[in-house]
């Protein structure tokens, strides 16, 4: 793919997902989306430029906080938005909401809003690849307080052990929903602890979307070649509350300064401004902003609009048929 057209599909990700949180957070309090959100604002460049790297075929897994991963990987903003409502037209019925998403169709395996808990779920289907022969990699994110549970530090050492194609990606805001991470770890690095496992180990503080696309296509090589797994330690800024989709920089655990710090480097704004830079006329990328405008809020009127599941989905797809 050719620079600018990598640029161009990079940033339509970016926008998309920014455009459709920010019609959640306009929409969230009429009370009709019943489902908690955790929001993906200031993450977005770690899961476009992971998925676009990303072949259709691999499998990718995540944590409650699933936005931007979903919308990266599927593009779906009609399932995206019916699920938030509960709506009889979306894959899960409702049943998922946004800590539990899933597209199977598009390799996007599903979420979990157990802490720690989709890593080993991630792990097993590498291993199923690997008997299986497929060249398909599993890539599971997660946040750093995941790293406090003994599922990561097991899943970790069961994939390096075995060999198996995972890419860890590790969201690093440095928050376990309010407790830093100095309060919780008695090390000073996650990623040299890591690297002392038979695992590749990349690391990253930027909020270019670019460059993680870059540092995502050698780990997946890494991957592949070396036959090993790989872990990716990437660190960005959430945005928005821990659950919720305000601001809380009154809440007293962080400042801010700190957000205004790292607003300045905002991926979605850095992506625009690269286009601009490359000679992309500011017409031709307004009317693609105007494009995904007009797909999430036709997205969003449909789902407001459709039927809620009937109460029989309650039963549905809870045992194995």
């Amino acid at each position: 793919m050719a620079s600018t057209e990598l640029s161009l599909a990079l940033y339509r990700k970016l926008y998309l997902i920014r455009k459709s949180e920010e019609l959640i957070r306009i929409h969230y309090a009429e009370d009709e989306m019943k489902t908690p959100m955790h929001m993906s604002m200031g993450s977005e460049a770690i899961a476009v430029g992971i998925c676009h790297a990303l072949g259709r075929e691999d499998q990718v897994f995540g944590s409650y906080r699933s936005h931007a991963i979903y919308l990266a990987k599927t593009g779906n903003s009609d399932d995206f938005f019916a699920e938030m409502y509960g709506r009889a037209t979306a894959l899960l019925k409702g049943k998922g909401g946004s800590m539990h998403m899933c597209a199977p169709d598009f390799g996007f395996m599903g979420t979990s809003a157990i802490v720690a808990g989709i890593i080993p779920v991630a792990v097993g289907a590498a291993f199923a690849s690997k008997r299986q022969g497929k060249s398909r990699v599993a890539t599971v994110f997660f946040g750093d307080g995941a790293v406090d549970e003994g599922d990561f530090w097991e899943s970790l050492n069961l994939a390096c052990l075995m060999k198996l194609p995972v890419l860890f990606v590790c969201e690093d805001n440095g928050l376990a929903v309010h407790t830093p991470a100095r309060a919780r770890h008695g090390y000073r690095s996650l990623a040299d602890i890591v690297a002392r496992f038979n695992c590749r180990v990349l690391r990253s503080d930027s909020t270019d979307v670019e460059v993680i696309y870059r540092l995502a296509r050698r780990a997946i090589t890494a991957i592949k070649t070396a036959e090993m797994p790989c872990f990716l330690h990437l660190r960005y800024y959430r945005y928005l509350e821990h659950v919720g989709v305000n601001e809380d920089f009154n809440a007293g655990y962080r400042s801010e300064d700190e957000f205004r710090e790292w607003y300045q480097r905002d991926p979605v704004h850095l992506q625009r401004a690269r286009l601009l830079q490359q000679g992309i006329d500011e017409a031709k990328l307004a009317s693609m902003e105007k494009e995904i405008d007009r797909q999430v809020e036709s997205s969003l009127k449909m789902a407001k609009t459709a039927p809620l599941a009937d109460a029989s989905e309650l039963y549905r797809c809870v045992f194995a048929e």
